[in-house]
């Protein structure tokens, strides 16, 4: 009996544990909607958390706006790659058969030349052929039509998500302007007295253009566990790049799949763009040499790497040698990996819990899970840190898509996000005015209105009001977006080209060839620290030379006219050998 009695205590209480979330949560955001009442449909990387307050605060400001709630009907399939993939895909299958229905030929590729913003229709063909005039037609086609009836991906948003994939969408015709030439709502973008309230341009990088608009901001950094730091005898948590090179490290840093994850690619861009900037300046060129130099070079559109004659060719080495280091520093971060995980979220959480040293992570996730971790003095076991010259301050932003069905509550959508309403949701406390109702999104929003502005009274004023209400200290320099620019100067013309070949080459350098990539460094990290230049095998940091060799100025064509799994395969294969040469250099090549 008392056996029977202790089971139904235990069953109780789980099913009290399974159900309480259900019996104490708020209302889910579409409770007051009806049929009949206007549906929205975003495909995002977004977490549940971003999209659950933001889909609540968008129908209640639509219900108070325009007279009735609005359902957010998510399509959450994954990171920034598998949505591409997926748009791709829709956006083929409908053309085809939109094409078809209106008796155009389809030839073999047509969709890739549709897609292909290298492609245009108004330039005279080197070979004027049929096969020419039918991709022309094509092409053209795909970007006249804006209409569901036509055709489209059945999606209305894509929400999140990094500058470069909002960019290949766009060059691709899968996005569309907003607002006709004109129209747009110019003071959500500029304040009365003409102050930019969403620069286009902060230090390099594109907050907004015709086809897309920065949401909120981020910056990527290192979080680090205090305990298992001092486990390792390291006193004081990486505040740099290089600090993830330290062979005390080993097997201790989490690290997310550059593939699956574009925040994380574009973190390992930013230790990329680092190493070039810090490259030039060991070969003497000062910043304002390097604006001076990269503004002409832009202006004399040259082919890559070729240099007019304002610029040393020394300067362009040093461009190249940097990228190099930038690899390499990568390579051996790898090498210190505990794992490559698929979700840049595990990588902070894993972190606080003790379960790896270090990590790399973008700005919110680290501040978001040093606050929650906190032990019971109230001490944070887990630091974060941007590093100081190591990361520029990249826009999050939203698109609308070509043939959206619901395209007017989609624009209402963008100007609710980027209007102050939207901006709250991003930083303000729950429960504040106007913040989110059950969490904190802890992101940084975009506007510039949120920050200090202290030759501005009117905007320093509005950003006094909002400090009341955030998570985090706005006015803090490693905090404030527009401080932090200051530091950093993103210059495209270094890595953005090369910004997709990174994903895949990382992939095959540190994870595809990991196991021996870490018997290497193993065998040889008894050596001490270290940072670039690394003095180790040149086996170790070698690059690959098949199909032809690897360069700065030579892998972005590669990644364009190779098949990305012949590419993977060879690349794997090269360095799996130049590892094992590493530490065992009577290694015979496997032709295999």
């Amino acid at each position: 009996m008392k056996d029977w009695l202790r089971n139904s205590i235990i069953i109780g209480t789980l099913v009290l544990l399974v159900a309480l979330p259900f019996m104490f949560r708020r209302d889910q955001p579409d409770d007051a909607w009806q049929s009949g009442d206007p549906v929205l449909i975003a495909i995002s990387p977004h977490n549940e958390a971003i999209r659950s307050e933001f889909a609540l605060a968008f129908s209640a400001w639509h219900a108070r706006e325009y007279g009735s709630p609005v359902r957010i009907d998510w399509r959450s399939i994954g990171g920034t790659t598998e949505i591409m993939r997926y748009l791709e895909s829709e956006f083929a299958a409908a053309f085809r058969a939109w094409a078809i229905r209106n008796n155009m030929t389809w030839p073999g590729r047509a969709a890739l030349t549709a897609f292909d913003a290298r492609f245009t229709a108004h330039v005279e063909p080197a070979t004027d052929t049929p096969l020419w005039h039918q991709q022309a037609a094509l092409w053209q086609a795909f970007r006249d039509h804006d209409h569901p009836h036509a055709f489209g991906s059945t999606i209305d948003l894509f929400f999140g998500g990094g500058t470069y994939d909002h960019s290949i969408a766009a060059g691709k015709g899968f996005t569309v302007p907003p607002w006709p030439e004109g129209q747009r709502p110019e003071a959500l973008f500029t304040a009365p007295d003409g102050t930019p309230l969403i620069p286009q341009e902060v230090s390099g990088e594109r907050w907004w253009s015709t086809h897309f608009i920065g949401t909120c901001i981020s910056t990527f950094g290192i979080c680090s566990n205090r305990d298992r730091l001092q486990e390792l005898g390291i006193d004081a948590p990486p505040r740099a790049w290089r600090d993830l090179a330290d062979p005390r490290l080993f097997r201790q840093i989490g690290v997310a799949d550059p593939t699956k994850s574009g925040s994380i690619a574009k973190a390992f861009e930013m230790i990329i763009q680092q190493e070039c900037r810090l490259a030039a300046e060991a070969a003497g060129y000062a910043e304002t040499d390097i604006a001076s130099f990269e503004r002409i070079i832009a202006k004399a559109n040259l082919p890559r790497g070729t240099m007019p004659p304002e610029v040393p060719d020394a300067y362009q080495r040093a461009i190249e040698s940097g990228w190099q280091n930038g690899l390499n520093l990568i390579r051996l971060i790898g090498a210190n990996a505990r794992y490559f995980t698929d979700s840049a979220g595990k990588v902070p959480i894993d972190v606080s819990n003790g379960d790896a040293a270090a990590g790399i992570v973008i700005d919110f996730y680290g501040r978001y899970q040093a606050e929650f971790s906190r032990d019971r003095q109230g001490e944070p076991r887990m630091a974060y840190f941007t590093p100081l010259g190591g990361s520029s301050v990249s826009a999050d932003p939203i698109s609308l898509l070509r043939g959206a069905p619901n395209r007017e509550i989609a624009v209402r959508f963008i100007e609710f996000v980027i209007g102050p309403e939207g901006q709250k949701l991003w930083n303000y406390r729950p429960g504040t005015p106007g913040g989110p109702q059950r969490f904190a999104l802890r992101r940084l929003p975009i506007r510039r209105d949120f920050y200090p502005a202290p030759d501005n009274h009117a905007l320093h004023a509005i950003h006094l009001e909002h400090r009341k209400h955030s998570s985090d200290d706005l006015s803090a320099p490693s905090i404030d977006p527009y401080q932090l620019a200051k530091t950093f100067t993103y210059y495209p013309r270094w890595t953005a080209s090369h910004f997709g070949v990174h994903r895949n080459l990382i992939r095959a350098m540190a994870m595809d060839s990991g196991h021996e990539l870490q018997r290497a460094w193993s065998a040889i990290r008894h050596t001490g620290p270290v940072s670039p230049p690394i003095h180790a095998p040149p086996s170790l940091l070698a690059l690959p030379d098949q199909p032809e060799p690897l360069t700065w100025r030579s892998a972005p064509e590669l990644h364009r006219t190779h098949n990305r799994l012949d590419l993977m395969r060879i690349w794997t294969l090269f360095f799996r050998n130049a590892y094992r040469q590493a530490y065992d250099p009577t290694h015979a090549e496997d032709p295999s």
